[in-house]
């Protein structure tokens, strides 16, 4: 009986999102084939992770997939807007629809290992394949974090994390604690917000934005003075750029910013500071609450400082803004709270996640788990990551970045490949 022949791709991409897809295209320009695996269906992660009301936080013109940029290929008529999540997967998918990948979705890619004469096994649901080059476009949002003192909550309670929530009408009555401030938490606070319902909030370390300062949209600002295109390596401070939370704002309604203190204010948001620890009903949380807000407002006012010296610089004629004014100060730090006596019933997980590349077999990763590299490109040849953070410039990871991300990581397989040819 004949052996069938292991299928071989010179490029396997693991991930059908927005970074593997446009991967696949830029390859496909030289003329390197290019096959993409997708355990779930393409943008899965837009199709089904995200919340009713979720919508982007950065302007449409910043989707900019490689030759198919929202205000142009696309056609959008909306640059300054903010897409809703249908919105957003109308236009992946019609990226998909013009690009035309060869991708296999509901494949899970269960191990890539190097082989001894060069290139690598990739071993899937649908059986193995061979590779010359192997691009991991998983993205960092494997495993939802959740502290092991979360089992400790009183059963009663119901917990869930942010990847699941959809909308208000999940939980029971009752208050609801928010467990973490970054863009996932204060969007869903406002959600509950909006529904009157009893919110309570443990305030991490995230940073906040302005919105629109001086008469335009912050990140019109940041881009046109030159900030998104500063890279890793020349980054005043990389270490805070890597592990920095992202700035908190919102598209919502047009766009505006989040100010925690006015929630407080005017929609009556308990604030507290990070949480410690819980058991039973009994909910602990550090005394870092004005630390907290004051090191959120000191980005807040670091970002309007920024534009201002640009304006200055430039010369640039623009609206004047009066200084910013805290609406309000945490008399004191509450560190405990009973939820039962709070008439709280539910709680929300909304400290981010993890990825897990335990199924890669190659020497790339750090202490922690991270993979180690040069704008993607790993030491061990034929590696290569791509969509996560911090790739080279701010917008790696983002709609903004993916385009000279990709095409960049495409010139380098297709050099890989020629010496190895």
């Amino acid at each position: 009986m004949q052996k069938t022949q292991t299928p071989h791709s010179p490029v396997v991409i693991v991930g059908g999102g927005q970074a593997g897809l446009s991967v696949a295209y830029t390859l496909g320009q030289k003329g390197i084939a290019a096959v993409v695996f997708e355990r779930h269906e393409k943008f899965q992660s837009w199709r089904m992770n995200r919340w009713d009301s979720f919508c982007l936080v950065t302007p449409n013109w910043q989707c900019r997939l490689p030759d198919f940029h929202y205000d142009k290929e696309y056609g959008g008529t909306d640059p300054d807007g903010f897409m809703l999540k249908d919105q957003i997967t109308e236009y992946l998918d019609a990226f998909a629809a013009a690009t035309r990948p060869d991708l296999h979705e509901h494949v899970t890619v269960t191990r890539v290992a190097p082989r001894t004469q060069g290139g690598f096994i990739v071993e899937t649901s649908i059986g193995n394949w061979t590779a010359d080059q192997v691009v991991i476009a998983t993205g960092g949002y494997d495993t939802p974090i959740e502290p092991a003192y979360a089992k400790d909550l009183d059963p009663s309670v119901m917990q869930m994390h942010s990847v699941d929530y959809r909308n208000v009408e999940q939980f029971p009555d009752g208050g609801v604690l928010i467990i973490g401030t970054g863009q996932s938490g204060v969007q869903v606070m406002e959600d509950f917000t909006r529904a009157g319902r009893d919110v309570h909030l443990a305030v991490g370390p995230a940073p906040r934005s302005p919105r629109k300062y001086r008469g335009r949209d912050t990140t019109d600002w940041l881009y046109d003075a030159g900030h998104y295109a500063i890279t890793i390596d020349t980054h005043p401070d990389p270490h805070k750029a890597l592990t920095q939370t992202n700035h908190y704002m919102s598209g919502r309604d047009g766009g505006k910013e989040i100010d925690l203190r006015r929630f407080h204010c005017e929609a009556g948001v308990s604030l507290y500071g990070s949480l410690a620890d819980m058991a039973g009903f009994k909910v602990r949380f550090l005394p870092d609450l004005k630390k907290n807000l004051d090191d959120a407002d000191r980005s807040y006012v670091g970002i309007r400082t920024q534009i201002d010296a640009y304006i200055e610089r430039e010369g640039i004629t623009a609206p004047f803004e009066p200084p910013f004014e805290k609406v309000w100060e945490p008399k004191q730090e509450i560190t405990e709270i009973d939820l039962a006596e709070k008439g709280i019933t539910s709680v929300i997980w909304a400290i981010g996640f993890r990825p897990d590349y335990a199924w890669i077999e190659a020497d790339v990763f750090d202490a922690r788990g991270k993979p180690i590299f040069e704008r993607g490109v790993t030491d061990h040849r034929g590696l290569h990551f791509v969509g996560l953070g911090w790739l080279n410039t701010w917008g790696s990871g983002r709609f903004l970045g993916i385009e000279e991300d990709s095409r960049y990581l495409a010139d380098q397989i297709e050099a890989q490949l020629m010496v190895d040819a």
